[in-house]
Formats: C-alpha cells, structure tokens, sequence
C-alpha cells in the first residue's frame, strides 16, 4: 500500500515536471511571436540568437548549460528537473514557433502575450511545485544567496545586467517586458501553493528535510492541552514537578501531631 502510494507520487511529480517545463517553453514561443517584449533571460537569448542566425531554442540551451557549470564553485548539487529544464525548454520552443503564427493585429498581440504570461506562471508553478530540482538560472541565484547576499538583490542584478546586455545584442524589449517582471512573481506565488505536489498523509508525522516533524508547534500545544490526563504543562496530575519534594516534605511536617509534653514532677 504505502509502495504504490509512493509510485503514485512520484509518478505525479514527473508528469508535472514534465507538463510544466513543456509549458514553459510554449509560453516563450507566445511572447516570442506576440512581439511585444520578453521577459530579461529572453531578451538575451533572442539578441544572441540573431547574432548566431540560429533558433533561440537552441541559444536557451547553451546559455542553460553555462549557468549550470557556474553551479559548481557554488557546490550546487542539479536534480533531474535542472537537467530536464536545460534540455526541454529549448526544444519545445523551437517546435512551437514552428507550428506558431505570427499575428498582425495588436489585439491579438496583446492576448498573445497575456496568454503567454499566464502559461509561463502556470508552467513555472508546475516544474517547481514537482519538487525535483530548480532551474539553472534559479539555481544559480540561490546559491550566490547562500554565500551570504540578499536573495532579492542577486536576482534583480542578475537579470538586469541579463537584459542590459539582451538589448544591446538586439533583442525584444518592450512593454510586455515590464508586464512580464510586474505579473511573474505575483501569479507563481498564488499558484505554487495549489500546483505543488504534497506528501501523503502518513508522512506527516515523519521528520522533514529541516529536521522537524510534520506537525508545527501549534498543533502540538493544541494536541496537549486537549489530551485527557495531561494538563498544561504537559505534566500528569499527581506527579510532583521540580519542587515537588520539598513541597511534599514541608506538607508533612505541617501534618505532624504535636509532641505531647510530660507532666514535670
């Protein structure tokens, strides 16, 4: 039972790994053919790719790969969902603008890029919820954060020296740029929550990664207090506390009878 639990879970967290990470690369393909500006890392992979003449997945690729070996004076240890982003994110980008059209009208544009936002916080939300490793770039920036740095002030100079060096190569800035940095973080922190893949109920009570068990101290305050024979202070009725001895012994000597005193002659 708790075997095929434990398949099914993992079984769930590929298929969501894999979901999310197909939906990430389809999401840029939209943006890409809305034309209306792209998020700082594809800023700079489009300005390289015009430069190189190739698809932009396969630029999505290499940069991936460069940014994972800066993983190792980091001494960062990539999942098999860091591999597989590196990997398919870039092939599914150069599939969907192959079968994408390009539209003219600016309505279409604009929904394109709407559409094209929310997939990109979905699939983001799906690849990291299935728990099996961060992408490159994410990566990267937690572990310049461990060393020490402000986690917000490494990404923001990460991806603004991204996009300045995107924009002098040739790449798409615009106003679904700014859209994109203002909606991403928002739309990933409501859906992560509902897209992760959670341990079953019987892991619960097992000791997580941070070395606590599953239940936080509320709960056990609140499972104590209920409990019939425990008290407050989780002490059983009748058992002496740490002043519990000479509490007991001055209740004795206060029970004594008094010494009866002998008739002097």
């Amino acid at each position: 039972m708790v075997a095929d639990m434990s398949a099914n879970r993992a079984a769930a967290r590929l298929v969501r790994l894999y979901l999310g990470l197909a939906g990430f690369g389809v999401s840029l393909a939209l943006m890409l053919r809305a034309r209306l500006g792209l998020g700082p890392w594809d800023v700079l992979h489009q300005g390289i790719a015009r430069h190189l003449g190739v698809q932009i997945g396969w630029v999505t690729i290499g940069v991936s790969a460069l940014v994972l070996l800066a993983w190792i004076p980091l001494r960062q240890r990539p999942g098999l969902g860091t591999i597989s982003n590196v990997i398919v994110v870039g092939l599914v980008v150069n599939g969907a603008l192959d079968v994408l059209p390009a539209p003219r009208a600016l309505a279409w544009r604009v929904a394109w890029l709407a559409a094209g936002i929310g997939l990109n916080a979905v699939a983001t939300a799906c690849y990291i919820g299935a728990g099996l490793g961060p992408g490159p770039r994410d990566g990267l920036m937690t572990g310049l954060a461990a060393r020490g740095y402000s986690l917000r002030l490494v990404r923001t100079l990460i991806e603004l020296s991204a996009l300045a060096a995107g924009i002098v190569l040739g790449g798409s800035f615009g106003p679904g740029t700014v859209a994109y940095a203002l909606s991403i973080g928002p739309l990933t922190q409501v859906l992560l929550p509902r897209l992760t893949v959670r341990p079953p109920d019987n892991e619960k009570g097992t000791q997580s990664h941070d070395g606590t068990d599953g239940t936080d101290g509320a709960d056990r305050t609140d499972l104590r207090n209920r409990h019939p024979r425990l008290g407050r202070t989780g002490r059983r009725p009748g058992r002496p506390g740490p002043g519990g001895r000479a509490a007991r012994l001055r209740l004795r000597l206060d029970r004594r009878p008094p010494r009866r005193r002998e008739p002097q002659l």
